[in-house]
């Protein structure tokens, strides 16, 4: 069975970067055989960046341990250059600093090595649509460092700073939804909508707010208390 992209379009793009070529290759053969179109694979930080901007995959399953180039880095780099791709980090390391620091520079989801494979290809499925994926125990902790940022002090107000965009309110309602840590399924069924419904609301509410990607959108919220409300 044929894994299909978000947009209907054809399968799941994946590209696969780790810098064991036994690993990498186990999982890109178990993404292929589960329908996945494995676009490219990287065994260094360079090459990944490179091969990401070249192949255009939908999903970049990352190691963060990389020669070259470490995997945050290339995690900055390639999603600044397309706000699109989704990056799930495939990581031997549960370490609270590499899972925060991994979030921040634009990753979608997180999941450690001893996932088995299909844990690993439902967070490629769910990763491809936007949804967060955390190994468990790690969502809260994200989570958490969210609203310890949201609770800092802020650079002071600047009068001139443009009022910040209205939002309609369903599009409101998605994002407090989305501050709470439901995924667009959840949130499609809370909402009795559909699940693409869902993700344009959250496209609308990005383009908005010129937010980038999820991670930012979530911090958004709390930042505004909409996920105590």
């Amino acid at each position: 069975m044929t894994e299909t992209s978000g947009d209907g379009q054809g399968p799941i793009k994946v590209m696969v970067v780790d810098d064991h070529p036994m690993w990498r290759d186990a999982v890109a053969r178990d993404l292929a055989e589960s329908g996945f179109e494995v676009v490219a694979t990287a065994g260094d930080g360079d090459q990944a960046v490179r091969r990401a901007k070249a192949a255009a995959p939908d999903v970049l399953v990352l190691d963060l341990n990389l020669p070259a180039k470490p995997g945050v880095q290339v995690c900055k780099e390639v999603v600044a250059a397309n706000p699109a791709l989704r990056v799930l980090v495939l990581s031997a390391s549960g370490e609270h600093a590499d899972v925060l620091e991994a979030v921040k520079s634009g990753a979608t989801g997180y999941l450690l090595k001893s996932a088995s494979t299909g844990e690993l290809q439902d967070a490629v499925r769910r990763t491809a649509v936007g949804d967060p994926v955390f190994t468990p125990g790690l969502a809260g902790l994200v989570l958490g460092e969210y609203r310890r940022l949201a609770s800092e002090p802020g650079p002071a107000p600047d009068t001139d700073e443009p009022k910040a965009p209205r939002l309609t309110d369903r599009e409101t309602e998605v994002l407090r939804l989305v501050a709470k840590g439901l995924s667009y399924k959840q949130i499609a069924e809370r909402l009795v909508i559909s699940h693409r419904t869902v993700q344009n609301h959250v496209q609308n509410t990005l383009g908005k707010l010129q937010l980038h990607n999820r991670v930012e959108l979530v911090r958004y919220a709390i930042e505004r208390g909409l996920d105590d409300e």
